[in-house]
């Protein structure tokens, strides 16, 4: 048994708590009645902690062909989640070898014991495939973006999704037909404009209504189209939405070389952020997940789409509470439980194929008895970001040289400490 105590938020509650942990797990919290010299693990009051931070969208690039691991791997991307306070990840489909079927996501699974930290993984959706045997998530790529698992057209793409009616399907936003119009523009942003991004929107959200989807939409950037997300979860729609920090923190003004920014979708303009801020800040947008991309820095150079994220999750929640005034216990919302709540739904069904998801109980993401004792502890100081203290295999991040109002003081895993 070990005793940490902290300020914690939570969506309901923010205040001090002790919390008890039992074999990697929470087996009671509140004003325990332990001393201070019973207390194996404390914080003081200018720290806070919350039930683990989340990231959903990334990109590990370890598949059975190992061909990306150069790149990074589940080791190295657990390396870098825990340098920046994240606690569990769900990994991206779009691999050599793409989980799409019952042995193709098991070959996967059998890898995620590397990580050490709980990874949960996506089966992808492309053409001609079908549902799993058992229940898992799914990320469909409308539109060419890194990989090879997308659809030409919506015809394509909606030939497939109808064989996932019911299912927890992700979307990549980005209409092909619409790619392809403006494929010959300058700029990246040029190339893939907030047009892309719309029409696709109108597309997936028909397409979740129409085929009883649970869906959600990815690493969301256009302003414009939070009012059809608003619209369609009034209406009764079940979708869920991310942001990325960086379509939070960088616009296209700030960008002094955005070959190094770039990513699908792309940074946008000034005005987008601020309504991605307000889309996070009202509800709309559901989880702050870095779609953590890794790219050497020789295919950064090239053009290649994607950026890190790991490794500044923290330091970004930080600037989210400190500098944007944002409400620790929606925060906590948006990071962790969330979060948790997607992931915990498919535990049932994936522990029959790893033992490693057993060990979670209830779940991640909650405050509560059953949950894995797992925690992030915030310090409020300034932090530069430098590329000395990167845990990623390909060692950049976009946020390089930018001081930050904290970072991650302490990470527990299953009750064990990491960081």
């Amino acid at each position: 048994m070990k005793v940490l105590s902290a300020v914690f938020a939570t969506s309901q509650h923010m205040g001090r708590v002790q919390v008890k942990i039992e074999n990697g797990l929470i087996s009671a919290v509140g004003d325990l009645g332990f001393s201070r010299d019973q207390i194996d693990f404390y914080f003081e009051d200018d720290c806070l902690a919350f039930c683990g931070m989340g990231d959903i969208h990334i990109h590990a690039r370890e598949d059975v062909s190992q061909k990306n691991i150069y790149k990074e791997d589940f080791h190295s991307a657990s390396l870098a989640a825990i340098n920046g306070g994240v606690t569990f990840t769900a990994d991206m489909p779009n691999n050599p070898i793409a989980p799409i079927d019952d042995e193709s996501y098991l070959g996967k699974l059998a890898l995620i014991n590397r990580s050490k930290i709980p990874l949960f993984i996506y089966a992808g959706i492309g053409p001609g495939t079908s549902p799993l045997s058992f229940k898992v998530p799914y990320k469909a790529y409308m539109g060419p973006s890194v990989g090879e698992l997308f659809f030409k057209d919506d015809l394509e793409l909606e030939q497939a999704i109808e064989r996932y009616r019911g299912q927890w399907v992700s979307f990549h936003c980005e209409d092909p037909v619409e790619l392809a119009k403006h494929s010959h523009a300058p700029t990246h942003a040029e190339r893939r404009p907030q047009s892309c991004e719309i029409l696709a929107t109108h597309t997936a959200l028909r397409l979740i209504e129409t085929y009883g989807l649970n869906g959600k939409l990815c690493h969301y950037s256009a302003g414009e189209g939070l009012a059809l997300i608003r619209a369609a979860k009034e209406r009764g729609v079940s979708v869920t939405c991310e942001v990325t920090p960086q379509h939070l923190y960088f616009s296209l003004d700030q960008l002094e070389n955005p070959t190094l920014y770039q990513m699908n979708p792309p940074i946008r303009e000034r005005s987008d952020c601020e309504q991605l801020l307000e889309g996070l800040r009202s509800g709309v947008i559901d989880y702050l997940a870095t779609d953590h991309a890794p790219h050497t820095m020789e295919e950064k150079m090239k053009g290649t789409s994607g950026l890190t994220g790991l490794d500044t999750y923290a330091p970004l929640v930080a600037w989210l509470l400190k500098e944007k005034g944002f409400d620790p216990k929606l925060v906590a919302r948006f990071v962790a439980e969330s979060p948790g709540r997607f992931v915990n739904q498919f535990l049932d069904s994936i522990s029959h194929h790893n033992h490693l998801y057993q060990k979670l109980g209830r779940g991640v993401g909650f405050l509560e008895t059953g949950y894995a004792a797992n925690f992030c502890v915030l310090e409020f100081t300034p932090h530069k970001i430098e590329k000395k203290n990167l845990k990623t295999k390909v060692g950049h991040s976009p946020f390089e040289g930018h001081t930050l109002p904290g970072k991650a003081k302490a990470v527990f895993s299953l009750g064990e400490r990491l960081l």
